[in-house]
């Protein structure tokens, strides 16, 4: 019979955040922050930093230098792959997959999206023949040559040349090469981007996805999501299953976080970690109210435009409000709201992150 695991809310929390890296110790460099964390969601957003440099200064504290992400990724030591970036021998594990792409559909959107680009042949091929001859260049450089409009329901309606390369990328034909200065992605040939390495094969490499998620997560619902945080429904759930108290449904627990110490630190992190992203979950075992209000307007925000969770040990424990003023040299704290109240240790703790974070960046703190 499979032993069910019984986790408190506290037992959840402290496998939750030490899976993410973000118990003491710190972890020791920039790539095993990568692959410790299975990939890290890129988003540009800087209101105070983009969020991957966030997410890696959140781990490594003073031992992460601003840019260093890119200087990996420079060297080949990372790659970006559907919006995410990840230590590229991972690409071992997509590999199988891409060569697969469209021939097998697994599901009833894959096969739709598959009949699109072949319906869209022509323009595929005009984009792989510039690119061969004038890489590395961004979508907008691309005429828009598809015979078959996109249909969504969403922002890529007709984004026809967007959606074909984001295909394009899924079969392993193109690869982001760099970023421009706007940030937009630069497309290049995926053979002259990414590495050599071998092949694990497609149902394989799936598990090994999914099993490398749940490490990096620490604790999940059985919905099975991989490295690129892509819903695998057809891959058993990975660990042991567990129960936590207080919570409804059937969970997974990677067996090795299982009564291991723990040691808490203070920081403060990314509205897009992966320790909060998920916000259901967050809500469940951190008990922590929390929405990204950018999109709000601003009389409806509570905590602020792009407010940093406040992480104390294994609970969550407010937010920051601040903004990066590049323009004056500042970080402007607008105001840190305590979901409980700070004792003057937390008080003391969270400004010494804060000022942290401010040098990190090349500012000073205002508060």
């Amino acid at each position: 019979m499979t032993t069910v695991h019984r986790l408190t809310q506290r037992d959840a929390r402290r496998i939750a955040v030490r899976a993410q890296l973000l118990a003491s110790p710190r972890p020791a460099g920039l790539l095993d922050v990568v692959r410790g964390l299975g990939s890290v969601q890129v988003d540009l957003t800087a209101a105070v930093a983009p969020s991957p440099e966030l997410v890696c200064w959140s781990r490594l504290g003073r031992g992460y230098r601003l840019g260093e992400l890119d200087e990996l990724f420079e060297d080949r030591a990372v790659i970006e792959l559907r919006g995410r970036v990840m230590a590229a021998d991972d690409l071992r594990l997509y590999r199988a997959e891409m060569a697969d792409w469209g021939r097998h559909p697994r599901v009833e959107w894959q096969e739709f999206s598959a009949e699109w680009v072949q319906a869209n042949d022509l323009c595929r091929r005009d984009i792989l023949d510039r690119l061969a001859e004038e890489a590395p260049l961004p979508a907008a450089a691309f005429e828009d040559t598809c015979e078959v409009p996109w249909r969504s329901t969403g922002w890529t309606n007709n984004q026809n040349v967007v959606r074909l390369i984001d295909f394009m990328e899924s079969r392993g034909e193109v690869a982001v090469a760099a970023r421009g200065e706007r940030g937009e992605r630069l497309w290049d040939l995926a053979d002259r981007v990414h590495p050599e390495t071998d092949v694990v094969p497609v149902d394989e490499a799936l598990r090994a996805r999914s099993e490398r998620a749940l490490r990096a997560l620490g604790v999940m619902r059985p919905k099975v999501h991989d490295l690129a945080g892509i819903a695998r429904p057809e891959i058993e759930p990975p660990g042991e299953p567990a129960v936590i108290d207080g919570v409804r449904g059937k969970w997974c627990v990677d067996p090795a976080q299982l009564d291991a110490a723990f040691r808490g630190r203070t920081t403060v992190l990314s509205p897009l970690d992966r320790l909060v992203f998920d916000r259901k979950r967050m809500h469940e075992i951190f008990e922590f109210d929390y929405q990204l209000e950018m999109y709000k307007p601003k009389a409806k925000r509570r905590w602020g435009y792009y407010a940093l969770p406040i992480l104390h040990g294994d609970r969550l424990v407010g937010k920051v409000d601040a903004a990066a003023d590049r323009d004056r040299g500042r970080l402007v704290v607008h105001a840190i709201h305590e979901d409980e109240t700070f004792s003057v240790s937390l008080r003391a703790a969270i400004n010494r992150e804060i000022d942290s974070l401010a040098a990190f960046l090349g500012l000073r703190a205002e508060r």
